[in-house]
């Protein structure tokens, strides 16, 4: 799995951060799912390697302008070129009217290939491989936090272990790999269930949109690979992530820690913490590293590869470090 960041900037776009979108490309599926559609995501997906015709899910958090107002050129941009799949879009409730308004307003028609699910807690997608699962988080507006988990995979057929045993190559490999007891001719009985290794775990991608601390959120994110946490406000104001319900630092790396998460990355930054001012963004990086030390700091066009879990043991801090970043 592969996540691409398109915006880390809260509220307003600045010269080096857009606003929220987050790309998840799936593994041998040739599609991709766009977390939040802040304004000008379309212009960074282009900057990327991702196509437009390979986008088939969009998942909004909350209908805040910085989380959606790049949706409907996208969605337009996709009409126009005529090739775009249809894309199913899961919002809380004001997503249609939102959409139906500037298509009519702006004289696009209506004819556009989406289909819009509004979400409630609980399970919102599945299929043979994925489920996508959604809780209520804390905002100043009706919130969602979304979870992406990729199915367990059955464990691998241990074929050197079957033939130091003897079994013949062919037929009984398929009826031991199905878990199956055959006999051998020497009368031996072979349980399958004992030449399979473990199931291999799925890799698990939690993204909080905007909230402030709150246990939806721990529980969403339990024992995820990747924790995408917004982090607005530095510990010293947390007054303001408070009176806002946003969440500091701080509050995203507490989570990282009681959800038993493997790694954090933040995003979603107040303008407000630039390079010169009393505050940085690395001071903010600082503040959740000493609560949960696996934590990196998201930035624009910032991709990164989620390994499967048998492949590393290692978390996504080093990977950050040594990642791509696209068209810098």
């Amino acid at each position: 799995m592969q996540i691409t960041f398109f915006g880390t900037s809260g509220g307003v776009p600045t010269r080096r951060r857009n606003v929220a979108g987050i790309a998840v490309r799936l593994p041998q599926r040739g599609e991709w799912w766009l977390m939040d559609c802040g304004e000008a995501t379309q212009h960074q997906i282009l900057r990327s390697d991702l196509s437009f015709s390979q986008l088939t899910r969009i998942f909004i958090t909350h209908l805040h302008g910085d989380h959606i107002y790049g949706l409907p050129g996208l969605l337009a941009t996709g009409r126009l070129a005529g090739n775009a799949p249809r894309t199913h879009i899961y919002a809380p409730v004001g997503i249609e009217e939102y959409l139906r308004a500037c298509w009519q307003l702006t004289n696009a028609g209506d004819d556009f290939p989406v289909e819009i699910h509004i979400v409630k807690e609980g399970t919102i997608y599945e299929d043979e491989e994925f489920i996508v699962t959604c809780r209520a988080v804390e905002h100043r507006v009706e919130a969602y936090a979304y979870a992406i988990a990729e199915r367990d995979r059955p464990g691998r057929f241990l074929v050197e272990e079957a033939e130091a045993l003897g079994v013949p190559f062919g037929a009984l490999y398929g009826k031991l790999k199905r878990g199956e007891i055959v006999t051998l001719e020497d009368g031996r009985r072979i349980d399958g269930r004992t030449l399979t290794a473990a199931p291999e775990q799925g890799r698990r991608i939690a993204y909080s949109g905007d909230t402030t601390y709150c246990r939806a959120m721990v529980e969403l994110a339990h024992d995820a690979d990747v924790l995408i946490h917004e982090a607005t406000f530095s510990a010293r104001d947390a007054e303001l992530a408070r009176r806002s319900s946003h969440s500091t630092a701080t509050m995203a790396a507490r989570v990282a820690v009681e959800a038993e998460v493997k790694s954090l990355l933040l995003t979603h930054f107040s303008p407000r913490y630039a390079r010169g001012t009393s505050i940085e963004p690395e001071d903010l990086l600082r503040e959740a590293q000493e609560v949960f030390p696996a934590t990196a700091m998201a930035r624009d066009m910032l991709r990164i590869e989620i390994p499967r879990r048998r492949d590393v043991e290692e978390n996504v801090k080093g990977d950050v470090e040594n990642s791509e970043v696209i068209n810098p």
